[in-house]
């Protein structure tokens, strides 16, 4: 049950501008060493940090010294010097990381040279960093499994995780395996959409006359072993995706119990000054469980925990644990392309010689 909106005097916002990277604070020169840039969808403004635009030449190793002329310190931190910037032009004053050895005798010389740059801040870096997390997954997938398997991130069961799952799992479903992320899944609606796509059975090929190119049948069908990542932040529709992917018998469900909220809201009573509220109205039942999602979630089949030392050390034990169980699958029962044999002849019969 939720109540927003309505005649409530508006709270001022000074939304801080951010700029898609890390920082650290560097004693020597008095400036914010950047750490990290993270690089996104280069054609977007939302998904990309600014830094990477072209034109801007900023990269990892370079030192922010100053905003909009405001000097930078250890207690004048970049996010202090940004506030209420957010989607506004900043100009930021950048030392080049030196790069190499100089031969040069004149001090001043030899230093990079200070230089301002114009970038447009962004409002939140939330899609920068997920667009990283999730292509540094996908890169993590291929490389331990040498291509074998795909890596698709649904972030939602919305129009976003809608349009994620079918850009990653166009290019991704190709490959003989496939690893489906649903951690943090926020919900929706479309759950069903996207395990009926899933649980498309490959019973066939077409091919063409003149390549012997296979195309499966049904178009978009996997062809060996999938696994589901659940974890216990994935709720609403993503508890009901991780149940019914593990119900429908699609593969493994690894990691935590899910969020255990199923009981869906539609925001449309609005009161007379402009106040909408919701109620708890579409409930869920399973041939399994009953009503028991609902304040409980779903239990992985392979429960897997990341402690607070995992996300320190940048570790994924989730992710590893469900790379090694669909390397296991694959090689207890190896996805092949059958053998079509000669391909039948329906030319017309050849007369006789004369």
């Amino acid at each position: 049950a939720y109540e927003f909106g309505g005649d409530y005097r508006p709270e001022p916002k000074y939304s801080l501008g951010l700029l898609g990277a890390d920082f650290v604070y560097d004693s020597e020169v008095g400036g914010w060493q950047i750490t990290n840039i993270y690089r996104g969808d280069e054609w977007s403004d939302t998904f990309d940090s600014p830094l990477n635009k072209p034109g801007v030449n900023i990269s990892v190793g370079d030192r922010l010294l100053a905003v909009n002329g405001r000097r930078l310190s250890r207690e004048v931190t970049p996010g202090v010097a940004l506030v209420n910037q957010a989607g506004s032009l900043v100009t930021l004053s950048i030392l080049p990381a030196e790069t190499g050895e100089t031969t040069s005798t004149d001090e001043a010389a030899a230093s990079p040279a200070e230089r301002q740059v114009t970038v447009k801040t962004l409002a939140t870096e939330m899609y920068a960093r997920y667009r990283a997390w999730v292509e540094d997954n996908r890169r993590k997938v291929h490389l331990a499994t040498q291509g074998q398997v795909g890596y698709i991130h649904i972030p939602d069961m919305m129009g976003w995780g809608y349009a994620e799952f079918h850009r990653g799992y166009l290019a991704e479903v190709d490959r003989p395996g496939l690893i489906v992320d649903v951690r943090f899944n926020r919900g929706g609606h479309v759950s069903a959409l996207l395990l009926g796509k899933l649980a498309r059975r490959r019973i066939g090929y077409d091919l063409t006359r003149w390549s012997d190119e296979l195309f499966p049948y049904p178009p978009e069908s996997v062809l060996g072993p999938m696994v589901t990542v659940t974890n216990e932040n994935a709720g609403s529709d993503g508890d009901i995706f991780s149940h019914g992917f593990k119900l429908m018998k699609l593969g493994k469900l690894i990691g935590m119990r899910t969020w255990g909220g199923v009981i869906g809201i539609w925001p449309r009573h609005a009161l007379v000054d402009g106040t909408m509220t919701t109620q708890p109205e579409f409930s869920s039942w399973f041939q399994d469980v009953g009503w028991g999602v609902e304040n409980y979630g779903t239990d992985p089949d392979i429960e897997v925990n990341i402690a607070p030392q995992d996300y320190a050390n940048g570790v994924d034990p989730q992710l590893e644990v469900a790379i090694q169980q669909i390397l296991t699958e694959m090689e207890a029962n190896p996805p092949r392309l059958p053998d079509l044999g000669v391909k039948p002849s329906l030319a017309l019969p050849r007369l006789p010689p004369a």
